[in-house]
């Protein structure tokens, strides 16, 4: 917890980086500290840590807002199942309403060929 009066420091990304590099190399804690002027050991730690769960992402600062979403993959990969879902509800709501408009029931054949054809 931080004390009444005392200045936070903050790093830079590529300082971050760069501690993280070091350390993985086989430096200890104390000589990265020394070297790159790193008050908390701890830091340290924590920045391995996020490094090894969510790579050079996990050191970039999360606060604040962002103009562009920093990690594009996650972003994709989130659209692309949001499409995938999409497609789906798309498929169900079709087969639905050409079942209340023919007045009959939609046997499973034409049911799956209304899916490959809304997949495409």
């Amino acid at each position: 917890m931080a004390k009444k009066g005392q200045k936070l420091l903050t790093y830079s990304f590529e300082m971050k980086k760069r501690a993280v590099e070091m350390r993985l190399q086989g430096m200890t804690k104390q000589q990265v500290a020394d070297k790159l002027g790193i008050v908390d050991l701890d830091r340290l730690k924590v920045w391995l840590r996020r490094y090894k769960q969510m790579g050079e992402f996990g050191l970039m600062d999360g606060r604040g807002k962002r103009k562009q979403y920093s990690d594009e993959e996650r972003y994709v990969k989130r659209l692309e199942m949001e499409n995938a879902v999409l497609k789906k509800w798309l498929a169900i709501t079709k087969a639905e309403v050409y079942q209340r408009n023919t007045g009959s029931s939609m046997n499973c054949v034409e049911a799956s060929a209304l899916q490959r054809f809304v997949k495409k």
